[in-house]
C-alpha cells in the first residue's frame, strides 16, 4: 500500500483535498471550526468541531457530493503571507487557529494562508493551484478525537480521506482497503475466538482465550524447545521491579515516560517492568562464572507492562501488556561473532519454518551528533558498532544503517518484516550490549584469573507473542497451519442415528494421538454444519457415513478446498501426524 507522505505530489495533492473538504463542511456546517489536517501515510485527515452535530458514513456522502461540486466550479488556490496580526484580526473568531498562532514567532516564521473561493484557511502549504485538479478522492471514516491529543481538552471529529491524480490508483487503493479490512486481525480474532478486550478490566489489555491461549501455547512451546536445542537456560522472574533496579540500569533516566507510574508498598517503590533486562542482569550476577562458563544464554516468555497512549492502541499489535520471547546471552567479546550468528541462525530458520520471506535487516547505531539520549561512553559505542558491523559483513548478510535508531545502552540488528495490513515494523532484534554488565558490575574470571566484564547480547526471534500472533493472523487471513490450528479437525456423523458410534470412535483415535478435534453432531444439515467449519477455518473437516463405517475410512475435505479425500483411519492418523511434525 502506497505510503501518501512520501510521494512529494500526492503528498501535496492531499493535502490541498484536506482544504477542500474543511470548504465543503463548512458549506454544509457553517458554525463548523478546524484544527489541523495533516498529511499522513494513509491520505489525511482533518479534526473538526462541528458543536452539538455528530457526523455519520451517511453524512461522509453529502460531504463528498459538496467537495466534488467545488471541484468542479475550479477556483484556483491563492496563498498569502501576512502578519502576526493580520493573522490573529483575520481568524479573531476561531479559537483553534487563535491558539496556532499565538504560538507562532513571527520573527521565526512566516505566516502563511491559502484561499480558494469562498474558503482561507491557515496553512504553511504547498497546494495544488486549483481545486479542479482534486477528482479522485474518497471520505473513509469519521472518528473521535481530542483537541491537541489531550484527554482533558474538547472531543473533535477526525474525518480521514485520500486522494490520488486518477481513478485506477484510487480503485486500487480502495480495493486494497478491502482487503486489509479482511485480514485485520482484530476482526478475525473475533471470528476465531482469540482473544477480547473489555474497557471494564482495561484498554490495551488483552485477554485471551480458549483458541487464542492454544495458538499462545503452541508458539511458546515451538520457540522454547528450538532454544533448548542451542543451551538457553530458561527462568521466570517477576512483571515488576524496585525502582532502584531501573535507575542502575539506566532505564529509569531513558525510560521513565513509557513505563506505569511507581508504586509505593511499605517505604519501597515499585514499577511494572518494561523489559527484561535488568532481572537477567540480577539472575548472572547472583553467582560467580568462569569463563568455562561461558556463553551463558537466559531465556524467558516474559510479562511486560509499558504506558502506551490510547489512541496508539491497537489489538494486540499495540497494548499496555505483552510478553517478550527475550533472552539475554553472556559472553566474551571473543564469541560475541559467533554467538551473533547462532542468534541470526536461529530467526532465519524460524521465518523459514513460519513461512515468513519478506523481510530485510537493518542495522541501528548511534547518532554521533546528539549523544543525550544514548549511554555516554564513546569509546563502548565506537566497539560495540565497529564489532556489530564486522559480524554483519563476515555473514554475508545484506544490511541499511539506521543512524539514531540505537537502543540507548548499544547498537541493534532489526529484522523488518511487511505485513500484509500496514507499513513495516520490527519483529526480530538483535542488540550489543557492553553498558548494562558494567553499570550492574558484573564480571567472569577469565583464564588468567583476572576479573573482566561479559558483553550481553539482547535477542528476540517473535519480539512480543502477542504482536506476532497479530501479524501471523493478517498474514495468513486466519488460515493458520494445522499444527498451530486451535481446532486441527472436526469430525461430522452424516446422520446421528446411523453414524454417530463410528464418529465417537474417530473422535477418540484422533485424541488418543494428541489430534486437538471437535465432534459436531448437532442437529444441523450436514451443508450446514460444513460451512460452519469453514467459516472457522478448522484445517480438516472428516465427514462419516456409511461407506466410512462400513469400511473403516474417514473421508475429510481440507479447509478451501470442496475435493473430498478418503483414506484409511489409521492412515489419517498418520498423515495428519506427519503434518504436523513437520509444519507444513
Amino acid at each position: 500500500m502506497i505510503n501518501i507522505k512520501e510521494n512529494e505530489s500526492l503528498s501535496v495533492m492531499n493535502h490541498s483535498c484536506a482544504h477542500l473538504l474543511a470548504q465543503a463542511v463548512k458549506h454544509l456546517y457553517p458554525n463548523a471550526m478546524f484544527w489541523v489536517g495533516p498529511v499522513i501515510e494513509e491520505g489525511f485527515y482533518y479534526d473538526i468541531d462541528l458543536g452539538d452535530n455528530v457526523l455519520t458514513e451517511e453524512d461522509l456522502v453529502k460531504i463528498e457530493k459538496e467537495m466534488k461540486k467545488i471541484s468542479k466550479d475550479g477556483k484556483r488556490i491563492v496563498r498569502h503571507e501576512i502578519s502576526k496580526d493580520e493573522a490573529l484580526e483575520m481568524f479573531k473568531n476561531d479559537p483553534y487557529k487563535i491558539d496556532l498562532i499565538s504560538r507562532m514567532d513571527e520573527n521565526d516564521t512566516v505566516i502563511s494562508c491559502y484561499s480558494q473561493g469562498d474558503f482561507t484557511d491557515l496553512c504553511r502549504g504547498p497546494h495544488v493551484d486549483t481545486v479542479k485538479k482534486l477528482k479522485y478522492f474518497k471520505l473513509l471514516k469519521v472518528s473521535g478525537a481530542y483537541w491537541k491529543g489531550d484527554s482533558n481538552n474538547k472531543m473533535l471529529q477526525r474525518v480521514y480521506g485520500i486522494c490520488f491524480d486518477n481513478q485506477e490508483d484510487l480503485d486500487a487503493h480502495l480495493k486494497e482497503l478491502e482487503e486489509a479490512k479482511e485480514r485485520d486481525h482484530r476482526k478475525i480474532g473475533k471470528e476465531l475466538g482469540i482473544y477480547m478486550m473489555s474497557d471494564l478490566v482495561g484498554r490495551g489489555l488483552p485477554m485471551y482465550l480458549p483458541n487464542g491461549f492454544i495458538l499462545w501455547n503452541q508458539l511458546e512451546n515451538y520457540i522454547r524447545n528450538k532454544e533448548l536445542k542451542r543451551g538457553y537456560l530458561h527462568v521466570q522472574t517477576p512483571p515488576l521491579g524496585n525502582v532502584e533496579l531501573y535507575k542502575t540500569s539506566g532505564h529509569w533516566d531513558h525510560y521513565r515516560d513509557d513505563m506505569f507510574p511507581k508504586m509505593e508498598v511499605e517505604g519501597e517503590e515499585f514499577v511494572l517492568r518494561p523489559m527484561n533486562c535488568p532481572h537477567h542482569m540480577v539472575i548472572y550476577g547472583n553467582d560467580i562464572h568462569s569463563y568455562r562458563d561461558l556463553p551463558l544464554r537466559i531465556a524467558e516468555i516474559a510479562r511486560d507492562c509499558r504506558y502506551e497512549s490510547s489512541g496508539s492502541l491497537k489489538g494486540i499489535e499495540r497494548v499496555r501488556t505483552f510478553c517478550q520471547n527475550d533472552s539475554h546471552i553472556f559472553c566474551t567479546l571473543e564469541q560475541v561473532e559467533s554467538e551473533f550468528k547462532g542468534v541470526v541462525d536461529l530467526i532465519l530458520e524460524c521465518y523459514k519454518e513460519m513461512g515468513i520471506k519478506d523481510y530485510r535487516f537493518e542495522l541501528s547505531l548511534r547518532d554521533p551528533e546528539d549523544k543525550v539520549k544514548y549511554h555516554q561512553d564513546d569509546k563502548m559505542w565506537n566497539e560495540a558498532e565497529s564489532k556489530l558491523r564486522q559480524v554483519l559483513n563476515d555473514l554475508g548478510i545484506d544490511y541499511v544503517e539506521k543512524i539514531g535508531e540505537a537502543a540507548f545502552y548499544g547498537p541493534k540488528l532489526d529484522v523488518q518484516v511487511k505485513p500484509a495490513v500496514g507499513n513495516e515494523f520490527t519483529l526480530s532484534t538483535c542488540q550489543l550490549d557492553f553498558c548494562l554488565p558494567a553499570k550492574f558490575d558484573l564480571k567472569y574470571v577469565d583464564a588468567d584469573g583476572s576479573k573482566k566484564t561479559p558483553v550481553v547480547i539482547h535477542r528476540a526471534v517473535f519480539g512480543s507473542l502477542d504482536r506476532f500472533i497479530a501479524y501471523y493472523l493478517e498474514v495468513t487471513k486466519g488460515n493458520l497451519p494445522v499444527w498451530l490450528a486451535p481446532v486441527q479437525a472436526v469430525v461430522m456423523p452424516v446422520n446421528n442415528q446411523y453414524h454417530l458410534d463410528y464418529s465417537n470412535e474417530i473422535y477418540q483415535l484422533l485424541l488418543d494421538n494428541n489430534i486437538r478435534v471437535q465432534l459436531d453432531s448437532r442437529d444441523e444439515k450436514l451443508s450446514y454444519r460444513m460451512r460452519e467449519s469453514q467459516t472457522k477455518k478448522i484445517p480438516y473437516t472428516i465427514i462419516l457415513g456409511d461407506k466410512e463405517r462400513d469400511e473403516n475410512l474417514i473421508s475429510y475435505r481440507l479447509h478451501g478446498s470442496n475435493e473430498t479425500v478418503s483414506m484409511n483411519k489409521n492412515e489419517f492418523v498418520s498423515f495428519l501426524e506427519n503434518e504436523i511434525i513437520n509444519k507444513k
